[in-house]
């Protein structure tokens, strides 16, 4: 296995574009500030966590090192009794014009299917489970409306934060993955630069096009950065027999496919 060191994966999630730019669907988009990568230097990760709390510390990371914003609170509970009513990501303070920001974080991998007509539809996680569109509401209807929950005025209020005069924003960072074909696809008004690589069903990869290439199946941690050279890649026939083991459990796992050429490009492969 390929130890992936906590500076790549914030290498990674810094240069991962956001999926929209400024205001769309009614959600402001956070503008991630320019950090001198070359400076930053990452805490320890716990790699055991789920990629999408690995995500969150690292976008703790980066933003206490940036020069104008600091971490007021993170991981918010909030509670009613016994039941969880939710949790807030973050909450950031602009150095510069001491503006406060509620900030939720999102780190997602979406295939692009034109199969489906309603454009907001189409993006859906390699495995049809996590939808864009559904996350979508969940931030309008539930995660921002949290900020306003009575349950949590009294930590607002030792945080010395007005809920009134707080912006509520998205960190939506998300890699496209198109279909493996010639044809243009529009992703308007999203952003185009999100475009990744590709996918293709299992009985169009299991086919001569495709035998040429050589293929590594990165970890969940490695899906975040560039692909490398610096990789053991095997044989199309050697590959199969992993990808077939994950078809039968409904598993879309990611490759890293290198042409002749020594160019790279990841690719999933789905099983429905």
């Amino acid at each position: 296995m390929f130890v992936i060191m906590e500076k790549e994966l914030c290498f990674g999630f810094y240069n991962t574009p956001p999926l929209w730019i400024n205001k769309q669907f009614g959600v402001q988009q956070f503008e991630f500030p320019h950090i001198q990568l070359s400076k930053f230097e990452s805490n320890p990760i716990n790699e055991r966590l789920r990629l999408g709390h690995q995500m969150e510390y690292v976008f703790d990371q980066l933003i206490s090192f940036s020069e104008h914003w600091e971490v007021i609170a993170k991981n918010i509970l909030i509670d009613k009794g016994k039941i969880r009513l939710g949790e807030l990501d973050f909450i950031i303070r602009n150095r510069t014009t001491a503006q406060i920001y509620h900030v939720e974080l999102a780190y997602k991998f979406y295939i692009v299917n034109p199969e489906i007509s309603e454009p907001i539809q189409r993006l859906m996680g390699p495995n049809k489970k996590d939808m864009f569109f559904t996350k979508l509401d969940k931030l309008k209807e539930k995660q921002f409306p949290l900020l306003y929950a009575a349950e949590l005025k009294d930590k607002l209020q030792k945080l010395q934060v007005n809920p009134e005069t707080i912006k509520q924003e998205v960190c939506f960072k998300t890699q496209l993955f198109a279909p493996y074909s010639d044809i243009p696809i529009s992703i308007r008004p999203l952003n185009k630069n999100c475009i990744e690589g590709n996918w293709i069903r299992f009985d169009d990869f299991n086919s001569q096009a495709f035998k040429t290439f050589e293929y590594y199946m990165p970890f969940k941690r490695e899906w975040a950065i560039a692909p490398s050279l610096n990789r053991a890649y095997i044989a199309h026939y050697e590959i199969l027999l992993e990808i077939n083991l994950r078809m039968l459990k409904e598993n879309a796992p990611m490759l890293w496919l290198k042409k002749p050429d020594g160019t790279i490009e990841k690719l999933f492969v789905v099983w429905w």
